[in-house]
C-alpha cells in the first residue's frame, strides 16, 4: 500500500449492494501520487461500480472513501457533444480567461491541434477518444479514472492510444485507476494490478518491469500467465481443451 501521506485515493470497507446482491463487499484500496493501478475482473465483478464511486457518481455506496486533488474521468464512449466543435468540447466546464489556450494545449498534446474547429462527427473513433483525453487533461487532474477507455477501438488504434497514455502519464505524473479487460494492456500500462472477484480484491500484483514495456520483454510472459490464471482464463487453446 502507498504511504498514507502520498495517497491520492484512500478507500476502506467500500460496499455497494444492488437489491440482494453485494457487488462490492468490503473493498480496501489506496493509490499513491503518480501511480497507475489497473483493475481487472470478470464482467459484472464491480470494476466500473468502484470507479463510479470514486468519481462521486454513486451516492448509494457505504464505507469510507476519499480522493485528494482534482480528478477527471475518461469513459469507453467519448461522450462528445455533437453540437459543439472539438475545441469547445475540450474546454467545456473549464473556467478562466485562459480556457481556450488550455484547450489548444491539450489538443496539441494528443496530436489533434489541427482538428480544433472540426465537429465530432468528422472524427474517427481514435480521434474522438483523443479528444476525450484532452478534455480530461485540460483539468490538470491529480487522479485520472479510466473506464475501459480503449475498449471500443480497433486493435491498431488501441495500441496507439496505449502508447499515448504512457507518454501523457510520463509528462503529467497523474495517478490513474484503469478499468480494463485486456491483460496485456494492464501489464503494459500499470504499476500495480488488482483482481476483483466476488466483490473483493482477491489478488494484488506489482508490475516490476522497466518502461517502456513490450509484450516480448523478459518477465512479461510469466506475469501474463499468472494474471490469466487468476482470472480463470486459459493461456493457450490447449489449456481450454480444444
Amino acid at each position: 500500500m502507498a504511504a498514507r501521506t502520498a495517497r491520492i485515493v484512500s478507500a476502506t470497507g467500500v460496499r455497494r449492494v444492488f437489491g440482494s446482491t453485494a457487488v462490492l463487499d468490503g473493498i480496501d484500496l489506496a493509490i499513491a501520487k503518480g501511480e497507475v493501478v489497473a483493475l481487472l475482473g470478470a464482467s459484472g465483478s464491480g470494476k466500473s461500480t468502484l470507479l463510479r464511486i470514486l468519481a462521486g457518481l454513486d451516492e448509494e455506496a457505504t464505507g469510507e472513501f476519499t480522493t485528494r486533488g482534482s480528478q477527471a474521468v475518461v469513459f469507453q464512449e467519448h461522450r462528445l457533444l455533437p453540437w459543439k466543435r472539438v475545441a469547445d468540447n475540450v474546454a467545456l466546464g473549464v473556467r478562466g480567461k485562459d480556457a481556450a489556450v488550455r484547450a489548444a494545449t491539450a489538443l496539441t498534446e494528443v496530436g489533434l491541434a489541427d482538428r480544433a474547429r472540426a465537429w465530432p462527427a468528422e472524427l474517427s473513433g481514435g480521434q474522438s477518444q483523443r479528444v476525450a483525453f484532452a478534455r480530461a487533461l485540460v483539468r490538470e487532474p491529480d487522479l485520472l479514472l479510466l473506464d475501459e477507455p480503449f475498449g471500443a477501438l480497433d486493435a491498431l488504434t488501441r495500441l496507439r492510444m496505449q502508447a499515448l497514455f504512457g507518454r501523457l502519464h510520463a509528462h503529467h505524473g497523474f495517478a490513474a485507476l484503469l478499468v480494463t479487460h485486456d491483460v496485456d494492456e494492464a501489464l503494459l500500462l500499470a504499476d500495480r494490478l488488482l483482481v476483483l472477484d466476488a466483490g473483493r480484491i482477491a489478488e494484488e500484483i506489482d508490475v516490476d518491469l522497466p518502461r517502456p514495456r513490450a509484450v516480448d520483454a523478459p518477465g512479461f510472459g510469466a506475469l501474463r500467465r499468472k494474471l490469466l490464471s487468476l482470472l480463470h482464463v486459459p493461456a493457450s487453446p490447449e489449456e481450454d481443451g480444444f
